[in-house]
């Protein structure tokens, strides 16, 4: 599907790279639709069908501004949102029609709930050959686990990822944000710009998945490979780095700092700025791999040398010796940030409703310029009836669906509410 690129698809002067690509996208909650929003980012028109009974159950998540969901916000930036009664027959047939129109589905339930939906994934591929299905669930598509619900933090505690997070083996603690939801998502979207790019190769239309789980065992990298390797079960470390030593976290004067040191010459550097020229040829530290080894005793002298002066001090001497360091924001500080504000990572954009909403950008950049927020995170059924209409439905039908109940659209929802 090829089109001339939409204005809103314009990146310094250049169509983004997909532009001309549509996307239906079934997702809800987080996985899928973090997939759809980097998407979205790179230029692909992202069509979000949602159920006209309440939405994206993402919609109904705190927090809140207002009778809007933030989190439902975070995460369905540069989409238009079509709502459907799935349970109808009419309503089945128009998802249909809309992925006969699009390049991608994209879907996040259980394995067999697409086919359930009347979405086979065999009989898109035989209507529409070059159709990419792209697909996300909890625990894979085969396996004892494969019908059940799987959420980002069942994923965390049962890959691993929880046992070498926190301060000791008694006490896991899973990541502070849904981590494995937004990697599987990143996953994702690899995969269909993957198969995208194979398409026009002729490598025609494929079926790319990945889960929860596979996502989170995959990010075992060092530490699940020395299980495999070695059969080392890996442990916590708090905020210490497993191998490398010193990096994690030190207090100085006033507040704790991150010092990350990754070479000898930092090393050395290190020992001569915080005034310890002796720690770099003490016999215990000479090496990286005995200064991970005796990094408790390693770290009570370089704190003893830190607290000397305030944090910011240490921020700035280290920094110019090109040594890795940083603060420990919340995140009021980090946005504050001249760095962050720099980067210019948040936008306004304008919701339907007229109210402004701060958005994260995506995180990528093209020409050396960052991919822009394109529209507002939808209202539910915003969309509905310029999509439809542009699917060649006649104006006069698309009111008759929805005085029938079967689609919804962001005005008659108002009205109902009214």
């Amino acid at each position: 599907m090829n089109h001339t690129p939409r204005p809103d698809s314009v990146h310094a002067g250049k169509a983004l790279p997909l532009d001309g690509i549509r996307i239906l996208d079934l997702s809800r909650a987080l996985a899928g639709p973090w997939a759809t929003a980097l998407l979205g980012d790179l230029g692909a028109e992202i069509i979000k069908v949602e159920s006209s009974r309440g939405g994206d159950s993402s919609r109904s998540w705190p927090p809140f501004e207002g009778e809007h969901s933030l989190y439902f916000d975070s995460a369905n930036r540069s989409k238009q949102s079509v709502a459907v009664d799935l349970y109808t027959d009419e309503g089945r047939t128009i998802v249909w029609d809309l992925a006969m129109s699009s390049d991608v589905v994209v879907e996040n339930f259980r394995p067999g709930v697409l086919s359930s939906m009347g979405l086979d994934p065999d009989a898109l591929r035989q209507a529409k050959p070059g159709i990419i299905i792209a697909s996300v669930s909890g625990f894979g598509a085969t396996g004892p686990l494969s019908q059940s619900a799987g959420l980002d933090q069942v994923a965390q505690g049962m890959s691993g990822l929880m046992s070498v997070t926190g301060e000791d083996a008694e006490h896991p603690l899973r990541v502070g944000v849904p981590i494995i939801d937004m990697v599987s998502g990143i996953y994702l979207a690899l995969g269909v710009a993957a198969a995208l790019c194979g398409r026009e190769r002729s490598c025609g239309g494929r079926e790319v998945s990945t889960s929860l789980l596979e996502s989170a065992l995959s990010l075992s990298a060092f530490q699940g490979q020395a299980y495999l390797s070695a059969g080392t079960v890996p442990e916590p470390q708090g905020n210490s780095h497993p191998v490398l030593a010193p990096y994690g976290v030190f207090q100085t004067a006033d507040l704790p700092i991150i010092v990350a040191v990754g070479t000898e010459r930092q090393w050395e550097q290190l020992c001569s700025l915080v005034g310890a020229p002796e720690l770099a040829s003490d016999p215990a530290y000479c090496t990286g791999a005995l200064r991970s080894q005796n990094r408790s005793s390693l770290s009570v002298a370089l704190e003893e040398k830190l607290r000397a002066q305030p944090g910011n001090h240490w921020l700035a001497v280290l920094r110019e010796a090109s040594i890795p360091t940083g603060p420990i924001y919340t995140y009021a500080q980090a946005f504050a940030d001249e760095q962050v504000k720099h980067l210019a990572m948040v936008t306004s954009v304008r919701r339907a409703d007229g109210s402004h909403l701060p958005l994260l950008r995506g995180p990528l950049s093209l020409d050396r310029s960052p991919l822009a927020v394109r529209k507002a995170p939808p209202a539910l059924g915003e969309h509905t009836r310029d999509v439809l209409e542009e699917l060649g439905l006649p104006p006069r039908r698309v009111t008759a669906l929805i005085d029938a109940g079967v689609i919804l659209t962001a005005d008659g929802r108002e009205q109902a509410v009214a």
